[in-house]
């Protein structure tokens, strides 16, 4: 098993960076109009090559440390994984397209045009259709979670993420109003989901059989330590080129998107921590059961919104925002799981969810 590392300085100040970003991006997108106009020739069938090459930067290390043979270890954690598996895909992204519509039609519509407000939940609802696969990592770390556990659910939460995502979105984005084409939904899928994920299942097995386990885990990861992060900042100055004028017009913009998908976040995460409660399931399964469908795959979300809408849409902007909000909650979320392990069993050998 590899050992899990804890927050790095990248990641644990991911939301000043990204506010930097933002800030960057503005001045490149006012000042030196011509690097946005430049960047948006490059497309082909509405993806920005520059920015599926980042995000690609971004996608492939984390992929790397999933091991798909942990699978095999998922009937021995039943009641943990129905947790995680439910609260991901049967009520996450119902409830996150339920509050971000409240929000963004009723509460804030003196603030947000309609035609806004409509963008800003398609950004939600792509947040909502996927959860967290790499980020995950560290807060079961820092929580002492389980560490095979939270192995298994990232594996099966990413073969799901194949099955699940498209026609989650697709009835989402229709309830909203949108014709979202199929093929070029089931293109971003494959850009960024089966594309990364089978070539760093490749690169895993070769190496391992190559070099082994210690040297894949100790050598080879660890040479992308920064990549993900370094990626998703230079993805960010670039949206944010092209983000500014509507900014600058709201500058309030980005807090109203970001009340509700705080709200969203919580939510999940005490329904799926307070269930696994009820079930007396041990706190290192119940702590990580409850934050990977907390947090959300970002890097998705942001690809997926940029092919769909356009680098200067709502929707592109509401799922940046749930990266500048996302650390810094889910270090309190972190935070509060640690000061109510007493409420959890901390082992249950007697079930199949507990210490084996």
């Amino acid at each position: 098993m590899r050992k899990q590392q804890g927050i790095s300085f990248f990641e644990r100040y991911l939301t000043l960076w990204v506010a930097i970003c933002i800030v960057v991006g503005i001045i490149i997108g006012q000042y030196l109009p011509e690097v946005p106009a430049f960047l948006g020739k490059f497309e082909y069938a509405n993806v920005s090559i520059p920015i599926a090459i980042l995000i690609w930067i971004m996608i492939y290390p984390m992929m790397l440390k999933i091991d798909f043979t942990s699978i095999v270890n998922a009937v021995k954690m039943p009641k943990g994984l129905a947790v995680t598996l439910t609260v991901n895909w049967f009520i996450k992204p119902f409830t996150m397209f339920g509050i971000a519509w409240v929000f963004f039609y009723y509460i804030f519509s003196a603030f947000i045009s309609p035609e806004l407000g409509k963008e800003y939940l398609a950004g939600a609802v792509l947040l909502g259709a996927a959860p967290c696969t790499a980020m995950v990592f560290v807060w079961s770390h820092l929580t002492k979670g389980n560490p095979g556990y939270t192995l298994v659910q990232v594996a099966v939460n990413d073969l799901i993420i194949i099955i699940a995502f498209i026609p989650i979105v697709t009835l989402l984005l229709g309830i909203s109003g949108f014709s979202i084409p199929w093929n070029t939904l089931i293109l971003s899928v494959v850009l960024f989901v089966v594309i990364p994920l089978s070539l760093a299942a490749i690169t895993r097995y070769l190496l391992i059989k190559r070099h082994g386990a210690a040297y894949f885990e100790n050598v080879f990861i660890k040479k992308f330590t920064g990549t993900t992060v370094i990626g998703l900042l230079l993805t960010l100055i670039i949206i944010f080129s092209f983000q500014g004028e509507k900014i600058i017009h709201n500058p309030f913009v980005i807090a109203l998107i970001a009340v509700p998908l705080i709200l969203q976040t919580f939510l999940i995460f005490f329904i799926a921590y307070y269930w696994a409660k009820k079930w007396k399931l041990p706190h290192d399964i119940a702590a990580p059961a409850a934050l990977i469908g907390a947090s959300n795959f970002f890097e998705l979300a942001v690809a997926v919104a940029i092919v769909l809408f356009g680098l200067d849409s709502g929707a592109t902007l509401t799922t940046v925002v749930g990266v500048l909000v996302e650390v810094p909650v889910m270090l309190t979320l972190v935070k509060y799981a640690n000061k109510t392990k007493n409420q959890f069993p901390l082992t249950q050998t007697n079930s199949k969810d507990g210490h084996q």
